[in-house]
């Protein structure tokens, strides 16, 4: 909310509620944006969200809102609250509709007592009617011709010419219709709400030495908390006391419980499942990984898709159109063949009614908003409706190696001494080197070190070349260890160690040699673990006709090893960022359609050029959020595939969607001319045809994962 009651630009969000016509939407946003006082406005439909920047209050913006739709604005923090009430106390319509289908069997039944007939069918028009009537009476000066005006002109143009009962019975099902839609778009959006619903709304503190349970929102960067077994993780933080295992489903997707112990990272809204610990708060309630994540599912189920570009630009030409051929349908056949007006004009009002572009304005935004959702419950963060389309449509894949198709967690695998030297006294040496280096391959010594007891001390006068190695001094001896090409230079290589270095770049494996000034002492091989899931997820790939690379800066001989093992199509090492980023420009010129996987922090540049940029191990990585247009929240590669398929699925929905609709449309103006088409038709098959579309959406919601 605002920070000051006079700041002429502060910013504010509400939820919507009663918002379920996407097409109104639009035309609120547009209203909002021509309100002084109002500097920006941004209208979610997906998410029933209205963010306000500028210097106007609540009761006047509520006001500025109900000239156009009959909608309530709530402050955003009260939304979670008001979103979980049930149906049948969130939703009045279905009262109204109930009022209005009791007064039209009423009135049908009374056939034999006119007036009285006349009374209650009036009476269900009115019930079920008036809303749009309102909308539709204000709309028509503007010359805004949406669905409310089309409605409105017909149930008024059906009394004109005496059809009541035709009248009565659109009311009803124009009110059935609005009803099922709300019903319909709040489903959709329980993606966004079953991820609000995670995380608990308040702690266990530590404050002053006792225990106290306290408001997320009171919760400051540095408290710290218990979390006892069978609660579920407040905040972002770091375990500090106790061991146990966690469910990481609500932020990876992951329904396997991964143990975690002092110094792990936890995040809100993950399942204790077992002991109690205590964990210091990292981020507060708005910062935390899970908040992160909701804000880009809204704002994703908010952008819009190339196939919903396409239809609200169908939609213009559209609807005018379909009023200028009722107008002609109206007065042609009587003024120039002589027809009868009541005929001509009872299917003019059947047309403008089955021509509500409501199933095609909804046929998009409700598969994206299903989609997405589904996506996210899986632990795929997709970023908006076109990446959701392009991931659908891939034809080639990059991957990056390190940290993608491997763990980024490089192994020492071997220690091969060359003279006399133990693997104790070797190691000792090299962990003496590498403990001042930062370098992964240096860390990977230090830990084998480390597992094995081997007491070592850095070394003196230490010194890094890059792109070589480092030297250093131990026990008043000069040593070094770095590349197998350091030794050429040095003029320390033969024969039968260029082959034993190269058998085991073969297997894959990084060789370092370690030697003194006068000759090698040892070689020290180190792999970097290929991901248990990426020869399985490169196999559905592939099954799936999608071409796969991948692209590494490591020798070729290890390249050759790891795409082996994990089934690439064809692989590219020694590469220099820059010529990632031309590897993926020359697969996006020969496939079209490229997605380019990595971590999300290194090979930015190729993740951008590519039609779609996809990030590894989202969970706790900021940079992965901001930068990718899609994140694999957890480090599972087999929700690549599942991503791909959801996306080629939502494309199918989307084009069924569309076809359905305009096929509907066609199918009805064709029935006008022969005479064939009744008010009560015509909405059924405008209502028919918005629940059909919604209800073939929302089937998305259910697509699961491996």
């Amino acid at each position: 909310m605002a920070t000051h009651p006079h700041a002429q630009h502060h910013y504010r969000q509400y939820h919507l509620k009663g918002l379920t016509c996407a097409d109104c939407a639009a035309k609120l946003e547009r209203h909002l944006r021509a309100v002084p006082g109002i500097s920006a406005v941004e209208l979610n439909f997906a998410a029933a969200k209205l963010s306000i920047t500028g210097d106007i209050s609540d009761q006047r913006l509520q006001k500025e809102i109900r000239k156009i739709e009959d909608v309530t604005i709530l402050p955003a923090e009260t939304a979670a609250a008001t979103v979980r009430q049930p149906f049948m106390q969130a939703n009045w319509t279905l009262l109204r509709t109930a009022l209005s289908l009791a007064a039209l069997l009423l009135g049908l039944s009374l056939g034999a007592y006119e007036p009285l007939q006349k009374i209650f069918l009036l009476s269900s028009i009115l019930i079920g009617g008036y809303p749009v009537a309102l909308k539709g009476l204000r709309n028509l000066p503007r010359l805004n011709f949406d669905m409310n005006v089309l409605m409105t002109i017909a149930i008024t143009g059906a009394l004109l010419i005496g059809e009541w009962k035709e009248a009565a019975v659109v009311a009803f099902l124009f009110a059935v219709s609005e009803m099922l839609e709300s019903y319909s778009m709040e489903k959709a959006r329980q993606s966004i709400r079953s991820l609000m619903e995670l995380s608990p709304r308040e702690a266990t503190v530590i404050r002053n030495g006792r225990e106290a349970r306290v408001p997320v929102e009171e919760v400051n960067v540095g408290d710290i908390l218990i979390v006892k077994p069978g609660e579920k993780i407040s905040l972002d933080g770091i375990i500090l006391e106790g061991a146990t295992s966690v469910n990481e489903a609500a932020i990876t997707g992951e329904s396997m419980p991964v143990e975690k112990e002092p110094g792990d990272t936890v995040y809100a809204g993950t399942l204790n499942q077992q002991g109690a610990f205590h964990m210091r708060a990292t981020k507060r309630a708005e910062d935390t990984t899970l908040a992160r994540i909701i804000q880009l599912v809204e704002k994703a189920q908010g952008e819009r898709a190339p196939s919903q570009a396409f239809v609200d630009r169908f939609a213009k030409v559209y609807t005018p159109l379909i009023i200028f051929l009722a107008v002609g349908i109206a007065l042609i056949p009587p003024l120039l063949f002589g027809g009868n007006w009541n005929h001509w004009v009872y299917e003019a009002l059947a047309l403008l009614v089955v021509a509500c572009p409501c199933a095609l304005v909804i046929s998009t935004p409700v598969a994206i908003v299903s989609a997405i959702g589904a996506a996210a419950r899986n632990g795929v963060l997709i970023k908006g409706g076109v990446y959701l389309e392009e991931i659908g449509r891939l034809k080639a894949i990059a991957f990056d190696k390190t940290g993608t198709l491997t763990t980024g967690k490089p192994e020492v695998t071997d220690i091969l001494p060359a003279g006399r030297q133990k693997e104790e006294e070797l190691l000792r040496l090299a962990a003496s080197l590498e403990a001042r280096s930062e370098h992964p391959l240096a860390r990977a010594v230090i830990q084998r070190a480390d597992e094995r007891e081997v007491p070592y001390a850095a070394a003196q006068s230490f010194y890094a070349l890059p792109g070589k190695g480092a030297e250093g001094e131990i026990d008043g001896i000069r040593y070094w260890i770095g590349k197998p090409r350091w030794a050429e230079e040095k003029g320390l290589s033969t024969e039968a160690l260029t082959m034993q270095i190269s058998a085991l770049q073969k297997q894959g494996k990084t060789v370092m040699l370690l030697g003194s000034e006068k000759e090698i002492l040892g070689l020290i091989a180190v792999a970097d673990p290929v991901r248990p899931q990426s020869h399985a997820a490169i196999h559905q790939l592939k099954q799936n006709g999608i071409k796969t690379r991948m692209l590494t800066g490591d020798n070729r001989n290890t390249a050759a090893a790891i795409a082996q093992q994990v089934g690439a199509d064809d692989y590219e090492a020694e590469l220099l960022p820059e010529e990632k980023l031309q590897q993926v420009r020359h697969l996006h010129q020969r496939y079209g359609t490229v997605a380019m996987v990595g971590d999300g922090i290194n090979d930015a540049p190729a993740l951008a050029a590519a039609t779609v940029g996809i990030a590894m191990g989202g969970a706790g990585t900021d940079t992965a959020l901001e930068t990718a247009d899609v994140v694999l929240m957890g480090d599972d590669l087999l929700k690549l595939p599942f991503a791909i398929r959801l996306g080629r699925r939502a494309v199918r929905v989307i084009r069924q969607n569309i076809a359905f609709a305009l096929g509907t449309k066609l199918l009805a103006v064709l029935l006008v001319f022969p005479g064939w088409l009744t008010l009560w038709i015509a909405i059924l098959a405008d209502m028919g045809a918005t629940i059909l579309v919604t209800l073939n959406g929302m089937r998305l919601f259910r697509t699961r994962g491996m």
